[in-house]
Parts: structure tokens; sequence; C-alpha cells
């Protein structure tokens, strides 16, 4: 009775897992005993998983996008605990969401009592070291052998972009063929274009007040499929950040355990790193791009053109800079 929670905004690696457990079904029957559904059709998943599967192999029901972990209804908690401890043996639940479950909620301590819950989280772009890691640990899953130069040099073309991860050492893997030697940087240069700009490089374009190179890197985001409400939410965490991290400074808090905690800095050697970005930023600046860019998070959540929505208010914010 295998009940999984996956969760986190790591799209690509959530595609992933959920292939592995549909490899785990008999492609032969396949068409029968793999079904999934949206938030809205919960109790029907949930019917469908207790059914047994036909014919061979396992049964995967899979609960996509659920809101299971952050709202339930008295219901349908009643129909979570009538169907997670009596799932078929050869019955897989999956559940996945881009939110964490919140540990108040009784359907919570359902899934944490009867689900294996994994986090599927992107890293952050500024933790270089785990970026270095995910790029050895994804080549050793290819099966490509790298110099720590061609490391780093993956590690700073893709950034924290998972999916363009597997399929540029997909494509290093393809080139070096049958060759044992590691591959230099020089050749990895050749073959993978650094064009990881980042919705980070579009925060400090924003700060220096430059409206062109800022508008040239939301196109090359959007062109990458990037979410504009992800992008977004890293302009609306990022200037957050960096306002808590100004306003404790100018105050004369010199504890850097204190300003990241008040700026909700897990790590705080990050913070003098932080201070060096905001040395030239005003407290009043850097206050006036919050409502700037809440009044962009509800035009895009109400179905404004995300290119047009985008670039209007992204030279707002770039003219809040400008004005040294």
């Amino acid at each position: 009775m295998p009940i999984y929670y996956y969760w986190g905004d790591d799209e690509f690696t959530i595609a992933k897992a959920v292939e592995q457990l549909r490899n785990r079904i008999d492609p032969n029957w396949a068409s029968f005993n793999y079904t999934q559904y949206p938030a809205d059709a919960t109790v029907e998943g949930l019917n469908q998983a207790m059914t047994p599967p036909f014919g061979c192999g396992d049964r995967l029901v899979w609960l996509a996008d659920t809101n299971l972990g952050q709202n339930c209804s008295e219901d349908l908690l009643v129909e979570l605990e009538r169907t997670f401890p009596a799932l078929p043996e050869n019955s897989v639940l999956l559940l996945t969401s881009t939110n964490k479950a919140d540990g108040r909620l009784k359907s919570t301590k359902l899934l944490q009592k009867y689900a294996d819950i994994r986090e599927f989280a992107l890293i952050p772009p500024w933790e270089t070291s785990k970026l270095f890691q995910q790029v050895q640990k994804v080549a050793q899953e290819v099966g490509v052998k790298l110099t720590q130069a061609s490391v780093n040099a993956i590690s700073e073309a893709v950034g924290n972009n998972t999916r363009q991860l597997y399929n540029e050492l997909e494509k290093l893997r393809l080139y070096a063929g049958d060759t044992k030697a590691a591959l230099d940087i020089d050749v990895v240069s050749r073959l993978i274009e650094a064009n990881s700009q980042t919705s980070l490089d579009l925060v400090k374009a924003i700060a220096s007040g430059n409206i062109a190179k800022s508008l040239t890197l939301i196109a090359q985001l959007l062109n990458r499929n990037e979410p504009a409400l992800r992008i977004v939410a890293t302009l609306i965490g990022q200037f957050r950040t960096w306002l808590w991290v100004k306003i404790a400074t100018d105050t004369g808090e010199r504890d850097k355990k204190v300003i990241a905690q008040a700026a909700e800095i897990s790590n705080p050697n990050r913070v003098y790193f932080l201070q060096q970005e905001v040395q030239t930023l005003s407290v009043q600046q850097l206050a006036s791009t919050l409502p700037v860019l809440l009044a962009l998070e509800l035009s895009l959540k109400q179905g404004g053109e995300e290119k047009a929505v985008l670039q209007t208010k992204i030279i707002e914010l770039c003219q809040i800079f400008s004005q040294r």
C-alpha cells in the first residue's frame, strides 16, 4: 500500500520521479492500471486506488496538483481516513504539489503517518557549492566524466535549471562516446551555451536602473519557458530580503545572526554579501518595489498577458532605482 507525497518547485525532477513509479507498472496493462486525476477529482482518484489492478503488476493513481496538504474538508478527510489504511498492497497512490503540506492539518498528519513524503526543491542560485554537487551527481548518473573546471562551467551555464542540466549532460555523453577521459572545459564551452540568466540577474539589472538589460533578461527568461509567477516570486523574495538587510544595517545592527533571523536567511554567512549588494541602495527605494511587485503578481494571477505586464512593471521598477 505505498503512498507518496511529492512536493516542491523543481517540476522536472518531480516528473522524473513520477516516471520511475510509472515504470513499475506492467506496460502491457498500463492503459488499465495508470490513471491521473486533477485536484477537483480527488474522491474519484481515491476510489480508483481502492480498485485492484487488472492483469499483472501494480496500479498507479496520481492525484496531480493536490491541495490536500493545504485545505481539506471534513468529508474529504473521512475519505482519506477510510482509504489510506485500506489500500491494496499492489496499488500505488501518488500525490504531487508545489507546496509543502501544512503540518497543522489533520490531512497532513494522515500523510505523515501513511505516506513517503519527499521534497523536490530547486537549489537557490546563490548556493553555488550545492549547484556544483548537483552537476557532479547528475553527471555520474548520466555517465559523463568531467574535470572540476568543467563542473564549474556547467554549473554557471545552467544554474538551477535541472531540465537543462540533464539535457546538456546527455549531449556531452553522446559527444564523448566511448571516451574514458574526463571532458575538459574547452569541450564544455563549445557544446554548452551559457544562457543561464536567472531571475536574480534580473534583480541586479533592475537595481542598477538598467531598463534595456532588464527587458532583455525578461525576454530570455520567457523564451526559456520560465514561469512568469516564478520570476515574480524570486523578485519579491530578493527585494524583501534586501529591504530587511538594509533596514537592519542602517539601524546599526552588526550581529549577522540577528540580521539573518530578521530577513529569514538560513545562512548568516550570506548576510555580508547581501550588505555589499544593498550598499548603494536606499530603504525608500527597496520599500517602493514591493507595491509594484504585488501589483504585478495580482495582474498575472488575473490573467494579464505575461510579457506585456512584466515589461511594464519592470520599467517601473527600473525607474525607482534610476532616480538616485
